[in-house]
């Protein structure tokens, strides 16, 4: 009998998860997929470049409808899942028959956290999460509307440039003292506001958002020191929680994420959780790749190849509102560690390399990142750099040897 795979949530980690059953096992589990945006699994990621308009709508499918039928994959779009009957076994769907499982994989996701701020109810406060938000962005960003953005991070960073692409004045309210501080030591922030502040976004720091003003509408966001920034539309992009509510609701352990261990499976045989609502060995990763990792690690355990999850090393490789930004590691550099600066103010550069005990521990690359996957396989294979260390800031092609990696083969060795 084929084995029922059930999986809820409809994003990447669940889409790769199902590339990888596939491919390791064709014809083997009968997968459905319920997810409840509308649309098949898309690419979160391009959210910002389809606010811009820099890609069509189309641009963000991951898969064609073909893909799924394909490989015998049901997929449920537009519903969510309301309970789960462990022992059952089974799934109820919202206006829909229950569906059993042999195995369940629960890739929820996150959600975006809304500040319980005054006048947060107000039409055209709004998230940036889901291609209906951009949508409904769209309709708001009109050439000359002023928006606010609450959260200097990398979602509010992505948002805010998308907006600045519609023609919005747009304004960043962030409560930190830098930007992205998340990815970026203090200098790779202040030339990151820099950058934006060229682009025409104005840059608030530690500034506390208090209250959304305005009647029937926004106009205006109250900081803490009594300020108030014009608003027409405001967007909420202060961070994102996963999305345990289900799993708790059906007695899972449960953290701030969905607790897991190195197999991906929670607390319960036969369910287990990957992606940004799952929490292993403390950690909540809110980011891609690591949840590509884990859909490896689970896709290998679920097809009976012995597979572990052993964390994921947090690295950062994209362009923030057309600024190029790259981070991995160690970038604040913890004590023992030792700086090498690189900073051309002029041409918008910055390299700050991290080096522990004669290895690379960490980096920051801003403006130019052409480097960063060597940088980023130099922290993780604790490869010494002694040999290479005058150069290591200028990038591969100075370092002797890197065009084909004997130097580093050599020394790691």
């Amino acid at each position: 009998m084929t084995e029922r795979l059930v999986i809820v949530g409809g994003g990447m980690a669940a889409a790769r998860l199902v590339e990888e059953l596939t491919a390791r096992a064709p014809g083997r589990l009968h997968i459905t997929l319920i997810g409840e945006e509308v649309s098949l699994p898309y690419n979160r990621v391009l959210l910002s470049a389809l606010l811009a308009r820099d890609v069509d709508q189309a641009d963000l499918e991951l898969k064609p409808k073909e893909w799924w039928e394909s490989r015998n994959v049901t997929v449920v779009c537009g519903t969510r899942v309301t309970e789960i009957d462990t022992g059952q076994r089974s799934v109820q769907v919202q206006s829909r028959p229950a569906v059993p499982y042999d195995t369940l994989v629960l890739a929820t996701g996150s959600e975006p956290i809304q500040l319980p701020l005054p006048g947060v109810d107000l039409p055209g406060v709004e998230t940036f999460r889901t291609q209906n938000d951009v949508s409904t962005m769209l309709r708001s960003a009109t050439n000359g509307a002023r928006a606010v953005v609450i959260g200097g991070g990398l979602l509010g960073l992505e948002a805010a440039y998308g907006l600045a692409r519609c023609g919005a004045a747009v304004t960043v309210a962030h409560l930190m003292d830098r930007l992205m501080e998340r990815q970026l030591d203090p200098r790779g922030g202040a030339m990151l506001k820099t950058a934006l502040e060229a682009r025409g976004i104005d840059i608030v720091l530690e500034a506390e958002s208090t209250a959304i003003e305005g009647m029937g509408k926004p106009e205006g966001v109250r900081l803490s020191d009594g300020r108030v920034l014009p608003a027409d539309i405001v967007i909420m992009a202060a961070g994102i929680r996963p999305r345990i509510s289900l799993a708790r609701s059906a007695g899972l352990a449960v953290g701030r994420g969905i607790l897991v261990e190195d197999h991906m499976q929670t607390s319960m045989p036969g369910v287990y959780a990957l992606g940004e609502c799952a929490e292993h060995r403390g950690v909540c990763y809110g980011l891609v790749e690591p949840a590509y990792e884990q859909a490896r690690v689970l896709g290998a355990h679920l097809t009976g190849t012995p597979s572990v999850y052993e964390g994921s090393l947090l690295s950062t490789n994209l362009k923030v509102s057309g600024v190029d930004v790259f981070s991995a590691g160690d970038f604040l550099g913890a004590p023992g560690t030792e700086p090498i600066l690189l900073a051309d103010d002029t041409q918008g550069i910055y390299r700050k390399l991290v080096v522990k005990d004669g290895r690379l521990s960490g980096a920051v690359l801003i403006g130019d990142t052409a480097d960063a996957l060597w940088y980023l396989d130099l922290i993780r294979s604790g490869a010494p750099i002694a040999a290479m260390r005058g150069d290591l800031i200028f990038g591969q092609a100075y370092c002797a040897g890197a065009d084909d990696g004997s130097a580093i083969r050599a020394e790691a060795a």
